[in-house]
């Protein structure tokens, strides 16, 4: 192994990028005025608490943030990767305050290898313990098209689903697979809710078909409202 990578992969460059990269979104939310619609969104959420949260890769960069518009204390939990772009990523999220659950939501023969199975089993006690989750309702490489996960989650937790869409007017797009947004500081944002969405818990395969495509259509709606919201006057913001 080469010196490069053993310097990337090692505990202390990855702590030390996890935290840099979750003060810089601390900056961000500090200094981007945003507004919300619904507005009384997170309360319609904690009266269901705890929830799934359903958002889409790339898009989750500011999600820890959203802890502080709820009005009692309460557990959260975000489903991250085994990648070690995802440990960065659950430092940073541990850092903010958010508890991880390490695992995939990948489909077919990788669901198993990349910890798929004992995530899954992972949400669904935190859910039963009374902690809300949040993972990635599009699974890896199939960017904006939603897998089944969340609607299993929501049908075997007997928990409602909630979608989240966070934009800002000033981000940086990678060229990646899921087109993720690296927002700017000092701009505008927009934040969109939406549900609940339930799933029974005898829900038959084409009941979670039919769930699915509901996350799939509302999810990205909300996205591209959020976006919209983000690009309205300022006179229309109000900071929070």
């Amino acid at each position: 192994m080469s010196f490069v990578k053993r310097v990337v992969g090692s505990r202390m460059f990855q702590r030390a990028v996890g935290i840099t990269a979750a003060e810089y979104l601390r900056l961000v939310w500090m200094t981007t005025r945003f507004a919300m619609e619904p507005e009384d969104f997170v309360d319609q959420a904690q009266s269901d608490f705890p929830v799934i949260v359903g958002v889409w890769h790339g898009h989750h960069l500011l999600l820890p943030f959203m802890r502080r518009y709820v009005r009692r204390p309460h557990v959260f939990k975000v489903l991250i990767s085994r990648h070690r772009d995802g440990e960065i990523n659950a430092i940073a999220a541990e850092h903010l305050g958010v508890g991880t659950i390490r695992g995939s939501g990948d489909h077919g023969p990788e669901f198993a290898r990349k910890g798929g199975v004992g995530a899954f089993r992972q949400m669904l006690a935190a859910l039963a313990q009374g902690a809300s989750v949040t993972l990635t309702a599009d699974v890896p490489k199939v960017a904006r098209i939603s897998g089944e996960g969340i609607v299993r989650l929501a049908a075997m937790s007997g928990r409602p689903i909630y979608l989240l869409a966070i934009a800002t007017r000033n981000c940086i797009v990678l060229d990646n697979w899921d087109r993720t947004e690296i927002s700017l500081p000092f701009g505008r944002g927009g934040i969109v809710g939406r549900g609940p969405i339930r799933v029974g818990a005898d829900a038959d395969a084409d009941a979670l078909e039919r769930a699915r495509q509901t996350v799939e259509r509302e999810l990205e709606a909300a996205t591209l409202a959020a976006r919209e919201l983000a690009r309205r006057p300022r006179r229309g913001l109000a900071r929070d």
